[in-house]
């Protein structure tokens, strides 16, 4: 059974408790690992939970002291084994249910493996440390505009690369856009950064860092030029962007709870959709350039010392020597 199969079992097992008994409910996640792991929840107020059992000694010590919205940690002490305490994550805001099940499974993923309680709770900590910063995510009011196209340009290329790639796992694995990485795909010894631009500044394609078009350590570097044309109501929303790869995705739950938990991680949530409804996107150019030789652009080992924060433009218009057909692009996006 996958994680969230089982996790969505376990919530509809302890819901099932009359909610008129007061009390922690829980159950553990899997009764052959040595990570004693529970999910619960607690009546009346049907608070979901994420527990860790630790002894007493190591538990008491323990305090995660940063703020979650919508979430609250807390310990209580075991009252099935006094020798015990519980590490409680409760869910106290509904709408981060779905955000709290994708919360739960990668602190799983980064646990239910170990033995050594001292260790799990590193994990666990460092695990919620960067779900923090998602949560804090979620408050804003969506993706800014160009946040949006940034998105939309990301998956547009990982949708053809799904197409042409039957390895849904390693190409969600390649995303590092979400992660702000400095490229946004990269794998071994290849990386591609996927540019978009619009309206008036459709060949002005801007660079970030004097690293984000660096070949150290590269055999392939690609950037992939996307150019939008923007309309109200017309056009492919960042909406049915995401369906799009979520239906390729569907038959591979692995890959698919990778790209969720990624789509979270660049900010997109469900609970913002209706945010997105009203604009789509034309592609008005798709071309891929190779990034070598002479391409115009400025590299780590063009700086001199004491000068930082470096971001310049590139006329893509002036690049043409360097475009690559996509058969040659993917043919050389491996993953070995």
């Amino acid at each position: 059974m996958m994680p969230m199969e089982r996790i969505k079992q376990i919530w509809e097992k302890l819901e099932e408790n009359s909610s008129d008994i007061p009390g922690l409910f829980k159950l553990r996640y899997s009764e052959t690992s040595k990570c004693n792991v529970f999910l619960g929840v607690k009546f009346p107020e049907k608070y979901r939970m994420l527990i860790i059992k630790a002894p007493l000694t190591i538990g008491k010590e323990f305090n995660f002291r940063y703020e979650f919205r919508g979430l609250k940690f807390d310990k209580i002490y075991d009252t099935d084994d006094s020798n015990f305490i519980l590490l409680n994550l409760a869910l106290v805001d509904k709408q981060f249910n779905d955000i709290f099940d994708i919360l739960i499974t990668d602190v799983l993923a980064s646990v239910i493996n170990e033995s050594d309680i001292k260790i799990i709770l590193k994990n666990y900590s460092n695990r919620l440390i960067k779900w923090q910063s998602l949560f804090e995510k979620f408050k804003q009011q969506g993706l800014t505009s160009e946040e949006q196209r940034g998105l939309f340009g990301e998956l547009f290329f990982m949708r053809k690369f799904l197409q042409d790639n039957s390895d849904y796992k390693n190409v969600i694995l390649s995303w590092t856009g979400p992660e702000k990485q400095i490229k946004d795909f990269q794998f071994g010894r290849w990386s591609v950064e996927v540019k978009t631009t619009h309206g008036n500044n459709h060949q002005k394609v801007h660079i970030s860092s004097e690293r984000q078009l660096d070949t150290t350590n590269l055999d392939n570097l690609y950037l992939n030029h996307l150019s939008l044309e923007v309309r109200q109501q017309s056009g492919e929303t960042l909406n049915q962007m995401v369906d799009s790869v979520i239906e390729i995705l569907n038959k591979d739950f692995t890959a698919l709870n990778q790209f969720r938990n990624k789509l979270i991680e660049a900010g997109f949530f469900d609970h913002h959709r209706q945010l997105y409804t009203d604009i789509g996107y034309f592609i008005r150019q798709d071309v891929f350039y190779k990034i070598e030789n002479l391409f115009p652009r400025i590299e780590e080992r063009d700086i001199r010392d004491g000068i930082g924060d470096v971001k310049y433009s590139i006329i893509i218009s002036q690049c043409s020597d360097f475009i690559r057909g996509d058969d040659e692009v993917f043919n050389n996006l491996i993953f070995a």
